[in-house]
């Protein structure tokens, strides 16, 4: 007695057989690799680039992690940013300070390696001495930074959301869909700029189209972004916490 098995069964045996065929002739019946995605994968690299851009404007919040080369000198960011302001630590030749704005107030915290005002060969301020009493009175204060200082507005781009995204954001060269990876777990699709010579962005392929890592032109560093939308506070340091120099902060070289 010849068994005939159920019509639904043979159909999807012969479509198994002809997905294997053709896979082996034409690498067909592949899982469509925008299966379960937020649909930006089909675009084109602008698109998707642009797409990317403009999801980070609109995000009320980001936390951004850095290691890069400007200008000759090796940084480290760990910064929350929101429209408002910013909150986090930047770390350069040993040293480190801490950072906090709130819409235009500015306020740093130094660790002791910098308010030693150690020079580029590690041999310390001119005057000891008044680096010894500036070190014993700043440690574990914030400085209010006057907005006429010379270093406020560079203090005040490592917290504001928009100048960092928009350098964070940037590649170089004609971009180019690259390969399709995951970032701490995270779906994303690479965008190349100058065949990756000019930088490569990685953009989310699950919920809305953040990007999550950028690799900077010339391996001059990484930038992760994460916890996009996701709020914090900022709270204004007490007065017991903050030294205010006024107009002007004070240089520990001189006299």
């Amino acid at each position: 007695m010849t068994f005939f098995p159920p019509a639904g069964v043979r159909r999807t045996a012969l479509a198994g057989l002809l997905c294997a065929g053709l896979t082996v002739v034409l690498g067909g019946c592949a899982e469509d690799p925008d299966k379960g995605t937020n649909g930006v994968g089909k675009l084109s690299a602008d698109k998707i680039e642009s797409r990317a851009l403009d999801a980070a404007r609109k995000a009320d919040a980001v936390r951004l992690k850095a290691e890069f080369v400007s200008k000759g000198a090796t940084y480290s960011l760990d910064m929350q940013l929101t429209e408002n302001g910013g909150k986090g630590q930047v770390t350069s030749k040993g040293s480190s300070f801490k950072l906090l704005r709130i819409g235009e107030e500015l306020y740093m915290q130094a660790d002791a390696a910098l308010l030693a005002h150690e020079d580029d060969d590690g041999k310390g301020a001119a005057d000891p001495e008044l680096t010894e009493q500036a070190v014993r009175k700043l440690h574990g204060k914030y400085v209010k930074v006057p907005s006429d200082d010379s270093t406020y507005q560079q203090m005040h781009d490592f917290t504001s959301k928009d100048v960092l995204l928009d350098w964070t954001l940037s590649l170089d060269g004609k971009t180019a869909k690259g390969d399709r990876k995951k970032v701490n777990g995270v779906r994303v699709i690479e965008i190349t700029g100058d065949a990756g010579n000019g930088g490569t962005l990685s953009v989310s392929l699950e919920g809305t189209p953040y990007p999550l890592r950028l690799e900077r032109a010339g391996n001059a560093g990484t930038v992760e972004l994460t916890e996009w939308g996701k709020g914090f506070a900022l709270e204004k340091p007490g007065k017991d916490e903050v030294v205010d120099y006024g107009s002007q902060l004070p240089d520990t070289n001189e006299k």
